[in-house]
């Protein structure tokens, strides 16, 4: 089992937690939330990166939420959001929905122009899409950050498997197949040799199987 430091450069431990269809698949179905967020605890991460897709998904239901403040000593939320889709609302809900200690936006050198009043701070990388390496590189310099948790779809995963950033992979497998058809796969476009060895493995009685994996260096 590896360890949940930091590297020797500097750079948090970066784990990809991901509830899946037997196929793969992030969408299509009803995913076990309760048990999802039990086992992301396991981690005690202390950064959460969420892609703007996941966020954008969700506001019906951050809309709806009660808002009691950021929580001492919890993560911080940071959301890659290149094109600047997430609205000023959405970030002091996120803000203060109570689950975080605050949330980052992550923006590009291209991201459209925010407004003076945005409710956030931001950190800018890469030119026309967030830099993830930069960004890791930057939050792992500061004080109490070791572990990085990722709540993303399969793009944000993808990039950070191409280019070697990533140090476990945790996927939680439903036993179904999506609804419809869909190419919403968690590992997005990451390239297909990458080769994965297998640390932990847990089935549940009600058919979840959970899957921890280390790419192969």
């Amino acid at each position: 089992m590896p360890s949940q430091t930091r590297h020797s450069e500097g750079r948090p431990y970066v784990v990809a937690h991901v509830a899946v269809a037997l196929d793969g698949a992030t969408t299509g179905f009803e995913p076990d939330a309760g048990r999802f967020y039990e086992l992301a605890a396991t981690w005690s991460e202390d950064v959460t990166p969420v892609g703007a897709d996941t966020i954008l998904a969700q506001e019906h239901a951050l809309a709806a939420a009660p808002r009691p403040g950021p929580v001492e000593g919890g993560p911080l939320l940071a959301v890659v959001d290149s094109r600047g889709r997430v609205g000023d609302w959405v970030w002091e809900a996120l803000r203060d929905i109570g689950h975080w200690s605050g949330v980052l936006a992550l923006h590009a050198e291209a991201t459209p122009p925010r407004g003076g009043g945005r409710a956030v701070p931001e950190l800018v990388t890469g030119t026309e899409r967030v830099d993830l390496a930069a960004a890791l590189k930057i939050l792992g310099g500061r004080a109490g950050v070791d572990v990085v948790r990722v709540d993303s779809g399969g793009a944000p995963i993808g990039a950070l498997l191409g280019a070697g950033l990533l140090d476990e992979v945790s996927l939680l497998v439903h036993p179904r197949l999506p609804g419809v058809r869909t190419d919403r796969l968690w590992h997005g476009s990451a390239p297909a040799a990458i080769r994965f060895d297998l640390i932990a493995s847990r089935a549940f009685d009600d058919g979840l199987v959970w899957l921890r994996y280390r790419p192969a260096r």
